[in-house]
């Protein structure tokens, strides 16, 4: 066998078994899903002996997971929407303009990065509690508009774009805002959807803020609703399981969604000769 071939096809295991690894969880998510509750105590085999596909309509109905869905959507919509308007505009704030302290302000946000979240968690929620917005969205949502990952992100990708694209604009007759709006956002398709997905999936998944912010059903999200199924004397795994599969599937549509924006931003992102 040609040796070129013999590699090509050990990578190919490679990524074989890699994906199998992937797959295999939620293959046995999918088959919990469907057993009893008897079953998922006593079964030893992946597969279930009998296939009860009513526990995704029972655990639909076993706690208001509608409102818990639009309420994570609400939520997830409100923080990626935050994140690529505010944290692009402070990312070109620290890549293009000059003003006292920069490199020392901006050195303070990566020092920010190593603060544990749970470290910030008591003085915010002082602050929402402060304001009146307990169990309501903005206490959800206007928290964390804002990310110093995001900054950082498209801060790095901004400086990369070439001054000389901005300066043509410039002599043309745009202004400041024009030049970011009409040059800088459409070369950094790649930033931005890399941006949304981790932006996305930080909201949706999100569980610790959304616990302590929310009281009533009206605004808790879909993270805190797979919890009832946690019970003090047993959990009910197939119920669990079949709202855990159905809470994954708004997360796998949106990466499919903006990787297809990242390889169109990839393939027509560049300088022309």
């Amino acid at each position: 066998m040609n040796p070129h071939r013999r590699l090509a096809l050990g990578r190919h295991l490679i990524l074989i078994l890699g994906a199998g690894f992937v797959v295999v969880p939620f293959l046995w998510m999918f088959t919990t899903s469907l057993q009893s509750r008897a079953e998922t105590y006593t079964n030893t085999s992946i597969l279930p002996t009998s296939w009860h596909w009513e526990n995704y309509l029972h655990a639909w109905e076993a706690a208001p997971f509608g409102q818990y869905y639009l309420n994570s959507i609400i939520m997830a919509v409100g923080i990626v929407t935050g994140h690529l308007v505010l944290d692009a505009l402070a990312a070109y704030a620290f890549a293009r303009l000059d003003f006292p302290f920069k490199n020392a302000i901006f050195v303070i946000l990566l020092a920010a990065l190593m603060i544990p979240t749970f470290v910030t968690i008591i003085p915010a929620y002082a602050i929402v509690a402060d304001l009146g917005w307990i169990d309501s969205y903005a206490g959800l949502i206007v928290p964390r508009l804002a990310d110093v990952f995001g900054i950082i992100l498209l801060r790095q990708y901004f400086a990369s774009i070439p001054m000389e694209l901005e300066e043509a604009a410039r002599i043309d007759g745009c202004s400041r805002i024009g030049t970011f709006f009409r040059i800088i956002v459409p070369l950094s398709t790649p930033a931005f959807a890399t941006l949304a997905i981790f932006s996305f999936l930080f909201a949706w998944n999100d569980f610790l803020w959304p616990l302590l912010v929310t009281n009533t059903d009206e605004l808790r999200t879909i993270q805190i609703g797979l919890a009832s199924f946690v019970g003090r004397y047993g959990t009910s795994w197939n119920y669990l399981m079949a709202g855990t599969l159905t809470a994954t599937i708004p997360s796998i549509v949106v990466f499919l969604f903006f990787q297809r924006a990242l390889v169109r931003g990839i393939a027509s992102t560049g300088l022309k000769d």
